[in-house]
């Protein structure tokens, strides 16, 4: 699994910035040296699906329902994307990947 998964048996998760495995309490990728940033939670969202579901039907708020944001995402289509507002953070937050879910995991993988 190419998510960032803390399992039970090895407690090996993958790095943010390139994807190789590493121990849980790494403090940093002995691949790239990336610096673990964030909840390294487990989360099967994607960021491509919520940034189609956010252009396609984001006044909706499709995209913060897709990751367990229920309570701003009836706020989203109240007021139609905060005119607009919150739209386009959202829209930046999910291309520069520091959108979260429920439980505060950072969207990483695209597919």
């Amino acid at each position: 699994m190419e998510a960032t998964v803390a399992t039970q048996h090895n407690q090996m998760v993958y790095c943010h910035a390139c994807g190789k495995q590493m121990h849980v309490s790494a403090t940093a990728c002995p691949n790239c040296g990336a610096v673990p940033s964030g909840p390294r939670g487990n989360t099967t969202r994607r960021i491509l699906p919520a940034v189609l579901l956010l252009i396609f039907v984001g006044w909706l708020g499709a995209h913060r329902f897709y990751v367990g944001k229920v309570g701003t995402a009836i706020l989203f289509i109240i007021t139609l994307g905060g005119l607009g507002l919150w739209y386009l953070i959202d829209l930046i937050m999910l291309l520069v990947g520091s959108f979260t879910d429920k439980e505060g995991n950072q969207l990483t993988l695209w597919t």
